[in-house]
């Protein structure tokens, strides 16, 4: 035990709560010392340099001339104690911590500013076309105009008014005939009671009876033969034409904003060019181009639909205009045969009065 590293000697020196080293135990670390340097190197040579408990250099002997030796510096450096050691590693680590890196995390998109973003590019572009369909009605503006296209939705508008004066003559003819098979029914009953009451005119009230109660049977046909040409009438006009005239004005949108970004572009190609104006025409030219595709796919969509609006329409119109015929040219002719081989042809079921209504056991 007594050949003791240098190591283990200079971790064992005591040191006062001010950082001094006590004079009991100076000699003995003296002695400790000298077996612990290198040879050649004398005691006088060197000093000790020993802070408070805060200094990162506490416990370190550094070897060089002693004030007063004449002697060249010889580089040799005591390791500090263990305990030194370990308490400059914990406040190595403590500033590690706190001097480490900071890692940002992503930006986080704020929903306040997506919503103003839209709203700015929404406020902007309703401005372009307010702006074109001014410049357009005073006369100032250009506008894309497809002749043929625009002909055949003139015409579709057209027809539509006359097709809903027809729907509302036809509502009217079913409300009137309505009310007129209502009265028949309630004469022939008058005349079916008068019958059974008036024993002189027995025969002549019943005839008149029959007949009227005929009638209101045949108007009762006649009445579900018009309403479901009605029902077929106002399905195409305001839900098929209605369908095609929302295509329509998407159309129409479509082109306006076509027309705006178009003569935003060609004012901007007709000023100077420089590096300010050059991202500009660049925008431009690209939202130019996105409009032009969506004005050409809404184009597309509207001319098919007119065609296939077209067909449907012949096929339905003819199917409802025989129906119609046939049925009034039966029922005034008294045939009531033909008006019922009319709705047969057509696949029409009359709805017998009160059926809608519930029964008694409903009812409880």
């Amino acid at each position: 035990m007594a050949q003791e590293s240098p190591k283990n000697a200079a971790a064992e020196i005591p040191v006062t709560s001010n950082g001094q080293l006590e004079d009991s135990h100076e000699h003995s670390f003296n002695r400790d010392l000298k077996r612990s340097l290198p040879v050649g190197l004398g005691l006088a040579e060197t000093k000790i340099t020993s802070h408070g408990f805060d200094s990162t250099k506490e416990g370190v002997v550094e070897a060089g001339p002693f004030p007063g030796s004449s002697a060249s510096p010889k580089s040799s450096v005591i390791s500090p104690s263990s305990a030194v050691a370990s308490r400059l590693a914990g406040q190595g680590g403590r500033a590690q911590q706190k001097s480490g890196p900071v890692v940002l995390a992503d930006e986080v998109k704020n929903p306040a500013m997506e919503k103003l973003e839209l709203v700015r590019k929404w406020s902007l572009n309703t401005y372009k076309c307010t702006r074109q369909i001014i410049s357009e009605k005073l006369g100032r503006g250009s506008r894309t105009v497809d002749l043929e296209l625009e002909a055949q939705i003139d015409i579709l508008r057209d027809n539509k008014k006359k097709y809903e004066n027809i729907l509302k003559l036809a509502q009217t003819l079913s409300t009137q005939l309505f009310q007129m098979v209502h009265t028949q029914r309630q004469l022939g009953d008058a005349f079916a009671d008068l019958s059974l009451k008036s024993l002189e005119l027995h025969e002549e009230f019943g005839y008149n009876a029959e007949t009227q109660k005929l009638l209101a049977k045949n108007g009762e046909t006649l009445l579900g033969a018009i309403n479901f040409f009605i029902a077929s009438v106002n399905t195409l006009v305001n839900k098929t034409i209605e369908d095609t005239l929302l295509t329509v004005k998407q159309y129409e949108s479509a082109r306006i904003e076509y027309d705006a970004y178009r003569t935003d572009l060609e004012e901007l190609n007709l000023g100077p060019r420089d590096a300010n104006t050059l991202p500009k025409i660049e925008q431009s030219q690209q939202l130019f181009q996105v409009h032009k595709e969506k004005y050409d796919k809404m184009r597309n969509d509207v001319s098919i639909k007119l065609k296939f609006l077209e067909e449907n329409k012949v096929k339905v119109l003819h199917n409802q205009l025989v129906l119609f015929h046939n049925a009034i040219a039966a029922y005034f002719a008294g045939n009531q045969k033909q008006l019922e081989q009319t709705l047969k042809q057509f696949h029409i079921k009359l709805k017998t009065p009160g059926a809608d209504a519930p029964s008694w056991l409903e009812e409880q």
